[in-house]
C-alpha cells in the first residue's frame, strides 16, 4: 500500500520560496541541476519539452519533477520569457560540503519579458524596453528603460490616445504598474498579450539618483516605481541605468501606431519582419548600437529645423569623403555593442572576453577621431570635442586580461602574466610542481621498467601513478601503495607523491582565488566608467546611422531635401517610393511629382486599382519620415515643410477581439485624424467608404473631404473609386483632382503607373479582373452589367449631390457651410483645361469625359 509522501525538509524550503514567486516558474537550484516541481513541473515539462518524473514515486500523492541542467539553463529560461512567462532563479548560497543542516538557498534574479539581459542572434540592434504607467486626473505617466542597455525615458501623457501610440512604438512586452488600475486601463495597456506586473513607488537611493533631473511629481512617480521594479527583481547593482531623461511625443514628428503600420517603417505589416521596410533600406549601420539609433530616429523624426539641417550637413560630408567614410566603416564594424558591455559589467556577467571586446572597440577610437579632424568643413567639430576615447580603461585591461581568456572567469587564465607579482609567484610554483610530475614519471619509468608507467590527476582521487596489468608483475614490493583498481589497470601513489599534491593543489586553489579577486577588482575599476563608457557609445552610434544615411545616399541616388518652415508648400519631383525602388529596380520604377502649393490642400486621386495609387501616397509620408529625421530622400529635388503628424487610413482589416468590424475600424481611423490633425500634418486616407453601402459611402467620403477642406486644412492625400467625387474640384478651392494613367491597347489595360492632372475617366474594375485570371464568361456578363447600369443610372449618381441647405444641419456629419449652387461641370472643366501643355493624350481623354458627362446629362 503506498504511503502518503511526508513533507522534507528540502521541499519546505522550496514551498517556502515558491510562495514568494506565485506567478513565476521557480528555478529550485539542487546540484548540478535547477529542478521545478508541483505545477511549474506539469506546465514547464510541456513548454520545454522535458521529461516529467516524480518525487516519491510510492507515495499516494507522488511531486511532480523536471529539470535542467545549470550550465544549459538559460536557453531553457529564454523560451519561458518568449512565451510572456517569469522565472525566479533560485541558487544554493553555500557550498553543500561545508553546510551544516539544510543548504541555504536563495532567489539572485527574477527574468521576465521586460528584464531580459541575454541578447539573440539577429536581435542586437532591437531595444528590449521594459515601461512603466501610472494613471493621475486623466493624465498618464510613462517611464520606459532598456535594462541591457541603461537608456531611461519619461513623459507625460494627455490622453489615452498618446498613451496607446507611445506604447505602440516601444513594442514593450511588460508594462509595470500601481495597484487600483480602472478595467479600461487594464484593457488598453494589455493589448497584444503584454504582461502587467506590480510595483511600489518606493523612492529608494537609486530611484532618487535616476529621478533627480526631473520636476514633475507624476515623472517622478513613475520612474521610482519602475526603479523599484528593476530593483526587486534583479537583486543587485544597477549603476549603468542613466538618469531619466524627459521627453514629449510632441517635440518630435508624431505617428499613430495605424501609420507605423500601413506605413512598414520598422516592421512589414503583412509578414511581421525586418524585410521591406523602410528600416531594412536605410540600415547599413556596422554596430549594434548604431542599429537601434537608427530605429530611435524613424521612430522619432526631428521637429526643429537647426537639429534636421546639422545632420544633413553631416552626411553630406561623409558622403563628399568617399575614402574617409570607407575607412570609419572599416573601424566602426571592429566596435561591440558598447551599450551592453558596460551594462554586463555593471550587473556582474562581464567575463574576460567581454572585456577584451571592450578594449578592442576603444583601441579604434583614436583613429576615428583621426578620420573626423580629416574632415574640416566644421560638420563635426562638437563631436570632436567632446568625444573621449577613455584610454585608460583600454589599457588598464590591455595589461591585466589574457587576448584570448576563457569563457569561465573562476577557473583561472584570465589575468595576464606580469600583472600580479603574487600571482605570478603561484603560477611559478604551480609550473615547478608540475614539472617535478613529469620528472617523476620519467624516474619511475626507470626504476621500474614500465616503459608505460603515467602519472595522472583527476578531481575525485588527485594524482595517481597508473600501471596496466600486464606489466603488474613489474612493479616492486612494497613500494607503491594500492589506491583503486580498474578492468585494466591498477592505481598506486607513494607518500613523496601525496606530499606534492597538497602543494600543488594549494598552490593551484591560491592562484585561482586570486585571480578571481583580481578579476573583480578590474571589473570595478572599469565600472567607475560607466557613464564615459555610456556617452561615448551614442556618439559612435550617432556616427555610424549618419554613415549609413550616406551609404544608402550614394547607392540609390538620393538627394538633399530643402527644409523651410513658415509654409505648408510642398514640391518634390521624380519622388520614388525608397522600399518599392528595391523591389522593382531604379531602371523599372516609374517615379512621380507632388505638388502642392499654398492653393492645394487635398489631392483627390483616382485611377485603376493596382496601378499605383497606393504606392504614390505611402511615398511621399516615407520622403517626410526620412527628410525629418536627417536622411537624403529619393527624389530629383524636394522642398518640404516640416510636418508635426502622419496620419493614414490604409487598407482593409477589422478587430474582431474588440468587436469591430471592418468598417468600424475604418471609421475610428479617420477619426483619429480628424480630431487630432493640425494644418501642419500629413494625412492618407485610401479609398474611405467603401466599407458600406455606395451612396452611405460616397456621402461620408464627400462629408470627410469637405471638412478636411473646410476646417483641418492639412495636407491630405485622398484616394477612390468614387468618381462622382472628382466634381468637388468645382466647389472646393484647395482640392485638385489627379489620376493614375492607364490606357487600353486592343482590349488590354496598360499601368502607366504615371500621376497625371484630372480625374480617371474610368475604374477599370473588370479590367483588373481580367489581368487576375477570372473566367472570360463572367468577365462578358460583368461587363454587360456594367453598361447596363451606367445606362439607367439616376442622373444623381454622376457627381455628388448637394443637400438642401435647411437639411444640411441634420444630414451633415461634421458642421460645415451651405453647400453653394454649383456651376456646371463640363464647361468648368473645359475652362481649366491648359491646352498649351496638354498631350495628345490628355486631351482624348478630356473629350472622352466631356462627352461622357454630357450623354449622362
Amino acid at each position: 500500500m503506498a504511503k502518503a509522501a511526508s513533507v522534507t525538509p528540502m521541499m519546505q524550503q522550496y514551498q517556502k520560496i515558491k510562495d514568494q514567486y506565485p506567478d513565476a516558474f521557480l528555478f529550485y537550484r539542487i546540484g548540478d541541476f535547477y529542478e521545478l516541481f508541483n505545477d511549474d513541473a506539469i506546465k514547464g515539462s510541456q513548454l520545454l519539452e522535458l521529461t516529467l518524473t516524480a518525487r516519491s514515486k510510492n507515495a499516494d500523492n507522488p511531486i511532480p519533477m523536471c529539470g535542467v541542467p545549470h550550465h544549459a539553463a538559460q536557453s531553457y529560461i529564454d523560451i519561458l520569457v518568449d512565451h510572456g512567462y517569469k522565472v525566479a532563479i533560485c541558487e544554493q548560497m553555500e557550498d553543500p560540503k561545508k553546510a551544516v543542516g539544510m543548504v541555504k538557498r536563495a532567489v539572485i534574479q527574477l527574468v521576465t519579458p521586460g528584464t531580459k539581459m541575454d541578447v539573440k542572434i539577429g536581435e542586437a540592434k532591437s531595444n528590449n524596453y521594459l515601461a512603466a504607467v501610472v494613471p493621475a486626473k486623466g493624465k498618464y505617466g510613462l517611464a520606459y528603460a532598456d535594462l541591457s542597455t541603461g537608456e531611461f525615458k519619461v513623459t507625460t501623457l494627455n490622453n489615452r490616445f498618446t498613451l496607446q501610440n507611445e506604447l505602440g512604438a516601444l513594442g514593450s512586452r511588460e508594462i509595470v504598474v500601481p495597484d487600483g488600475l480602472s478595467k479600461d486601463d487594464k484593457k488598453l495597456l494589455g493589448q497584444g498579450e503584454r504582461l502587467l506586473s506590480r510595483a511600489d513607488a518606493v523612492v529608494s537611493a537609486e530611484a532618487s539618483y535616476v529621478s533627480q533631473d526631473l520636476t514633475d511629481p507624476l515623472q517622478v512617480q513613475v520612474v521610482s516605481m519602475l526603479m523599484q521594479y528593476l530593483l526587486t527583481t534583479q537583486k543587485r547593482s544597477l549603476a549603468h541605468i542613466q538618469k531619466a531623461v524627459a521627453y514629449a511625443p510632441a517635440e518630435y514628428l508624431e505617428m499613430d501606431q495605424d501609420a507605423r503600420t500601413n506605413l512598414d517603417i520598422i516592421k512589414n505589416s503583412r509578414t511581421g519582419r525586418k524585410g521591406d521596410t523602410l528600416l531594412a533600406v536605410l540600415d547599413h549601420t556596422k554596430t549594434a548600437m548604431g542599429g537601434r539609433l537608427l530605429k530611435q530616429w524613424l521612430d522619432r523624426p526631428l521637429l526643429d529645423l537647426a537639429a534636421i539641417s546639422t545632420r544633413q550637413n553631416q552626411v553630406q560630408t561623409l558622403l563628399d569623403h568617399y575614402f574617409e567614410r570607407s575607412e570609419l566603416q572599416d573601424r566602426l564594424t571592429k566596435v561591440y555593442d558598447l551599450e551592453r558591455l558596460a551594462g554586463r559589467v555593471a550587473f556582474g556577467t562581464v567575463n574576460g572576453r567581454d572585456l577584451i571586446q571592450l578594449q578592442t572597440s576603444l583601441d579604434q577610437v583614436p583613429t576615428i577621431q583621426e578620420i573626423l579632424t580629416k574632415l574640416d568643413d566644421g560638420s563635426f567639430t562638437q563631436l570632436l570635442k567632446s568625444l573621449d576615447p577613455v584610454q585608460d580603461v583600454a589599457g588598464l585591461i590591455r595589461r591585466a586580461i589574457e587576448p584570448d581568456p576563457p569563457i569561465s572567469i573562476t577557473d583561472g587564465g584570465v589575468i595576464m602574466r606580469g600583472y600580479d607579482k603574487q600571482l605570478d609567484e603561484y603560477r611559478d610554483a604551480q609550473a615547478n610542481s608540475k614539472q617535478w610530475i613529469a620528472d617523476l614519471e620519467t624516474s619511475e619509468r626507470e626504476k621500474t621498467g614500465i616503459h608505460n608507467l603515467r602519472i595522472r590527476y583527476n578531481k575525485v582521487f588527485g594524482y595517481y601513478i597508473e600501471v596496466t596489468n600486464s606489466n603488474l608483475d613489474k612493479v616492486p614490493e612494497d613500494r607503491y601503495e594500492r589506491k583503486q583498481t580498474l578492468t585494466n589497470a591498477e592505481r598506486f601513489t607513494t607518500p613523496e607523491l601525496k606530499a606534492k599534491e597538497s602543494t600543488i593543489l594549494e598552490a593551484e586553489e591560491r592562484a585561482t582565488g586570486l585571480e578571481y579577486d583580481l578579476f573583480q577588482k578590474i571589473r570595478d575599476q572599469v565600472k567607475q566608467e560607466i557613464a564615459r563608457l555610456q556617452k561615448l557609445a551614442a556618439q559612435i552610434a550617432g556616427l555610424d546611422v549618419l554613415q549609413s544615411f550616406a551609404v544608402v545616399a550614394e547607392d540609390n541616388h538620393y538627394v538633399r531635401p530643402t527644409m523651410h518652415a513658415g509654409s505648408h508648400d510642398l514640391t518634390i519631383h521624380g519622388g520614388r517610393h525608397p522600399v518599392v525602388e528595391q523591389v522593382l529596380g531604379e531602371a523599372k520604377y516609374i517615379p512621380n511629382d507632388v505638388i502642392m502649393d499654398s492653393k492645394t490642400d487635398i489631392l483627390l486621386i483616382t485611377g485603376p486599382n493596382m496601378s499605383g495609387k497606393s504606392t504614390y501616397m505611402r511615398q511621399l509620408a516615407l520622403t517626410v519620415i526620412m527628410a525629418q529625421a536627417g536622411s537624403f530622400v529619393p527624389a530629383d529635388d524636394a522642398d518640404l515643410p516640416i510636418f508635426d503628424q502622419i496620419f493614414t487610413r490604409i487598407g482593409a482589416a477589422d478587430d474582431l477581439a474588440n468587436g469591430q468590424s471592418t468598417f468600424m475600424v475604418e471609421m475610428l481611423e479617420a477619426n483619429a485624424a480628424l480630431s487630432h490633425a493640425t494644418a501642419s500634418s500629413l494625412i492618407l486616407f485610401d479609398e474611405i467608404g467603401r466599407g458600406t453601402a455606395t451612396y452611405d459611402g460616397m456621402a461620408l467620403a464627400q462629408a470627410i473631404i469637405e471638412y478636411l477642406h473646410d476646417h483641418v486644412h492639412a495636407k491630405t492625400l485622398f484616394s477612390t473609386h468614387y468618381h462622382e467625387l472628382t466634381a468637388l474640384a468645382d466647389s472646393l478651392d484647395k482640392l485638385e483632382n489627379v489620376h493614375v494613367g492607364a490606357v487600353e491597347e486592343n482590349g488590354n489595360l496598360v499601368f502607366l503607373h504615371k500621376m497625371m492632372p484630372g480625374p480617371a475617366d474610368k475604374s477599370y474594375g473588370i479590367h483588373v479582373a481580367k489581368l487576375a485570371g477570372l473566367p472570360s464568361s463572367l468577365l462578358d456578363r460583368a461587363d454587360k452589367i456594367l453598361t447596363h447600369l451606367e445606362d439607367t443610372a439616376p442622373d444623381h449618381a454622376a457627381q455628388p449631390a448637394a443637400k438642401p441647405a435647411e437639411e444640411e444641419a441634420q444630414l451633415s456629419l461634421f458642421p460645415t457651410e451651405p453647400v453653394k449652387p454649383k456651376a456646371n461641370p463640363v464647361l468648368k472643366k473645359l475652362e481649366k483645361f491648359d491646352l498649351m501643355a496638354a498631350t495628345p493624350m490628355d486631351a482624348m481623354n478630356l473629350l472622352y469625359d466631356l462627352q461622357k458627362q454630357l450623354k449622362k446629362k
